[in-house]
């Protein structure tokens, strides 16, 4: 009787149900019933599931050839480093492949886009970014260009021995806030780790997939005489912040990269101007290289104003020092855009809107002709011919 009296409330009501009827069958709705008494007292004698663990830190200071090994050493670095930064549902499994839904891409468009960049900038930390925010805008930035909706990315590192741990936190940390910003995710890649001497710090790869939605077709064959090109904003400071870093100059007034994921300006452009004829960011060879295979493409040619031509004054002097031109320094966060002269304004007024093109300004038209030459008009008058550009003007920046 102590036993019974000692039973919880589920336990005594079982326990009277199976008294009640121990010289008759059991009914159905009796068997119901102890099945829920079993239920019940199961549930309440569960152990809680356990917290999730915490991720640890490394122990040492620097990466070694161990953390490349495939073996426990390596597991760790991912944990800690990666998988701790990035984590989300695609990447959770750490199987060797992503796999991501379909629906996501039909639902979003009719075609699929995909990129692939490999970055080795030197420093790999500058002002205004850092190898892994470089690798995030870049990548999400080619998809863009497209008029795709950046979705999904991997992420594939080449650590040289001796890194410093604690740098590639760092950098693993600014590609996690620069894809939250861009709206993607990062959901599979790779670790490589070689000797030191055999690669620079840090090399990264990261390819991308994204969404061109049913209605858009962008390209650089589609410019027609007539045309506008538009820029939303400074032009080559990414390229003048690089040189800078690295020392061999000491401006008392410091340039920053202008390092961004565009894809949500793109995205404002394109509703203003559904006409947009061409996009591209203008990387490695700047604004001219970008304008001369349009002109190419297109069969047309370009004319765009100095005065017009948004450049830091900072740059300007920058360049006049080393005697570099800024028309062909590389940028990370500039769109050249092709926009019909009617829609014009519309882009102009959407890209000023959005943070990211307050500067924005018309800079030139297309013309019939030269076919396939873009031209100048100077400051103070007469005309310069603006070349794609021959050799390597900065080399290793992006």
């Amino acid at each position: 009787m102590a036993i019974a009296s000692a039973k919880s409330g589920p336990e005594r009501q079982c326990a009277e149900h199976g008294h009640e009827h121990q010289n008759a069958h059991k009914t159905e709705s009796a068997r119901e019933l102890q099945r829920g008494c079993e239920h019940e007292r199961d549930r309440e004698h569960r152990p809680e599931a356990p917290a999730a663990k915490p991720r640890k830190k490394l122990a040492g200071s620097v990466v070694t050839l161990a953390h490349g090994s495939g073996g426990k050493a390596m597991r760790d670095l991912i944990d800690d480093v990666f998988v701790g930064a990035f984590d989300n549902d695609l990447l959770a499994p750490l199987d060797d492949q992503a796999r991501m839904p379909l629906d996501t891409l039909t639902a979003a468009g009719d075609r699929l886009a995909l990129t692939t960049d490999s970055f080795v900038v030197d420093p790999i930390t500058f002002p205004g970014g850092d190898i892994g925010k470089l690798a995030v805008c870049g990548t999400v930035n080619d998809l863009a260009m497209g008029g795709a909706r950046p979705l999904w990315l991997t992420c594939a590192v080449i650590i040289e021995e001796g890194l410093a741990i604690e740098t590639l936190r760092t950098i693993a940390a600014s590609m996690a806030e620069a894809a939250r910003e861009a709206g993607v995710a990062i959901v599979t890649g790779d670790t490589k780790v070689v000797h030191k001497g055999a690669c620079d710090k840090l090399f990264v790869n990261t390819a991308g997939v994204g969404v061109i939605a049913r209605e858009r077709t962008l390209g650089a064959d589609r410019a027609r005489p007539g045309d506008v090109v538009l820029v939303n904003g400074r032009l080559g400071d990414h390229g003048a912040a690089i040189l800078n870093a690295r020392g061999d100059m000491a401006l008392s007034t410091p340039i920053e990269s202008d390092c961004a994921p565009l894809n949500g300006l793109v995205e404002a452009l394109l509703a203003a101007a559904p006409g947009t004829r061409f996009l591209r960011d203008a990387t490695r060879g700047g604004l001219a290289t970008v304008l001369n295979e349009i002109a190419t493409a297109s069969g047309v040619g370009i004319e765009i104003e100095e005065a017009a031509t948004p450049i830091a004054e900072e740059v300007k002097g920058f360049c006049e020092i080393l005697g570099l031109d800024p028309l062909y320094l590389a940028n990370e966060g500039k769109l050249v855009a092709i926009v019909p002269a009617g829609e014009a304004e519309a882009a102009l007024g959407a890209m000023r809107a959005h943070p990211l093109g307050r500067d924005a300004a018309r800079i030139g038209e297309v013309r019939e002709a030269p076919r396939g030459r873009v031209v100048m008009q100077m400051l103070f008058g007469g005309r310069r011919i603006v070349d794609m550009l021959v050799g390597e003007q900065l080399p290793r920046i992006c």
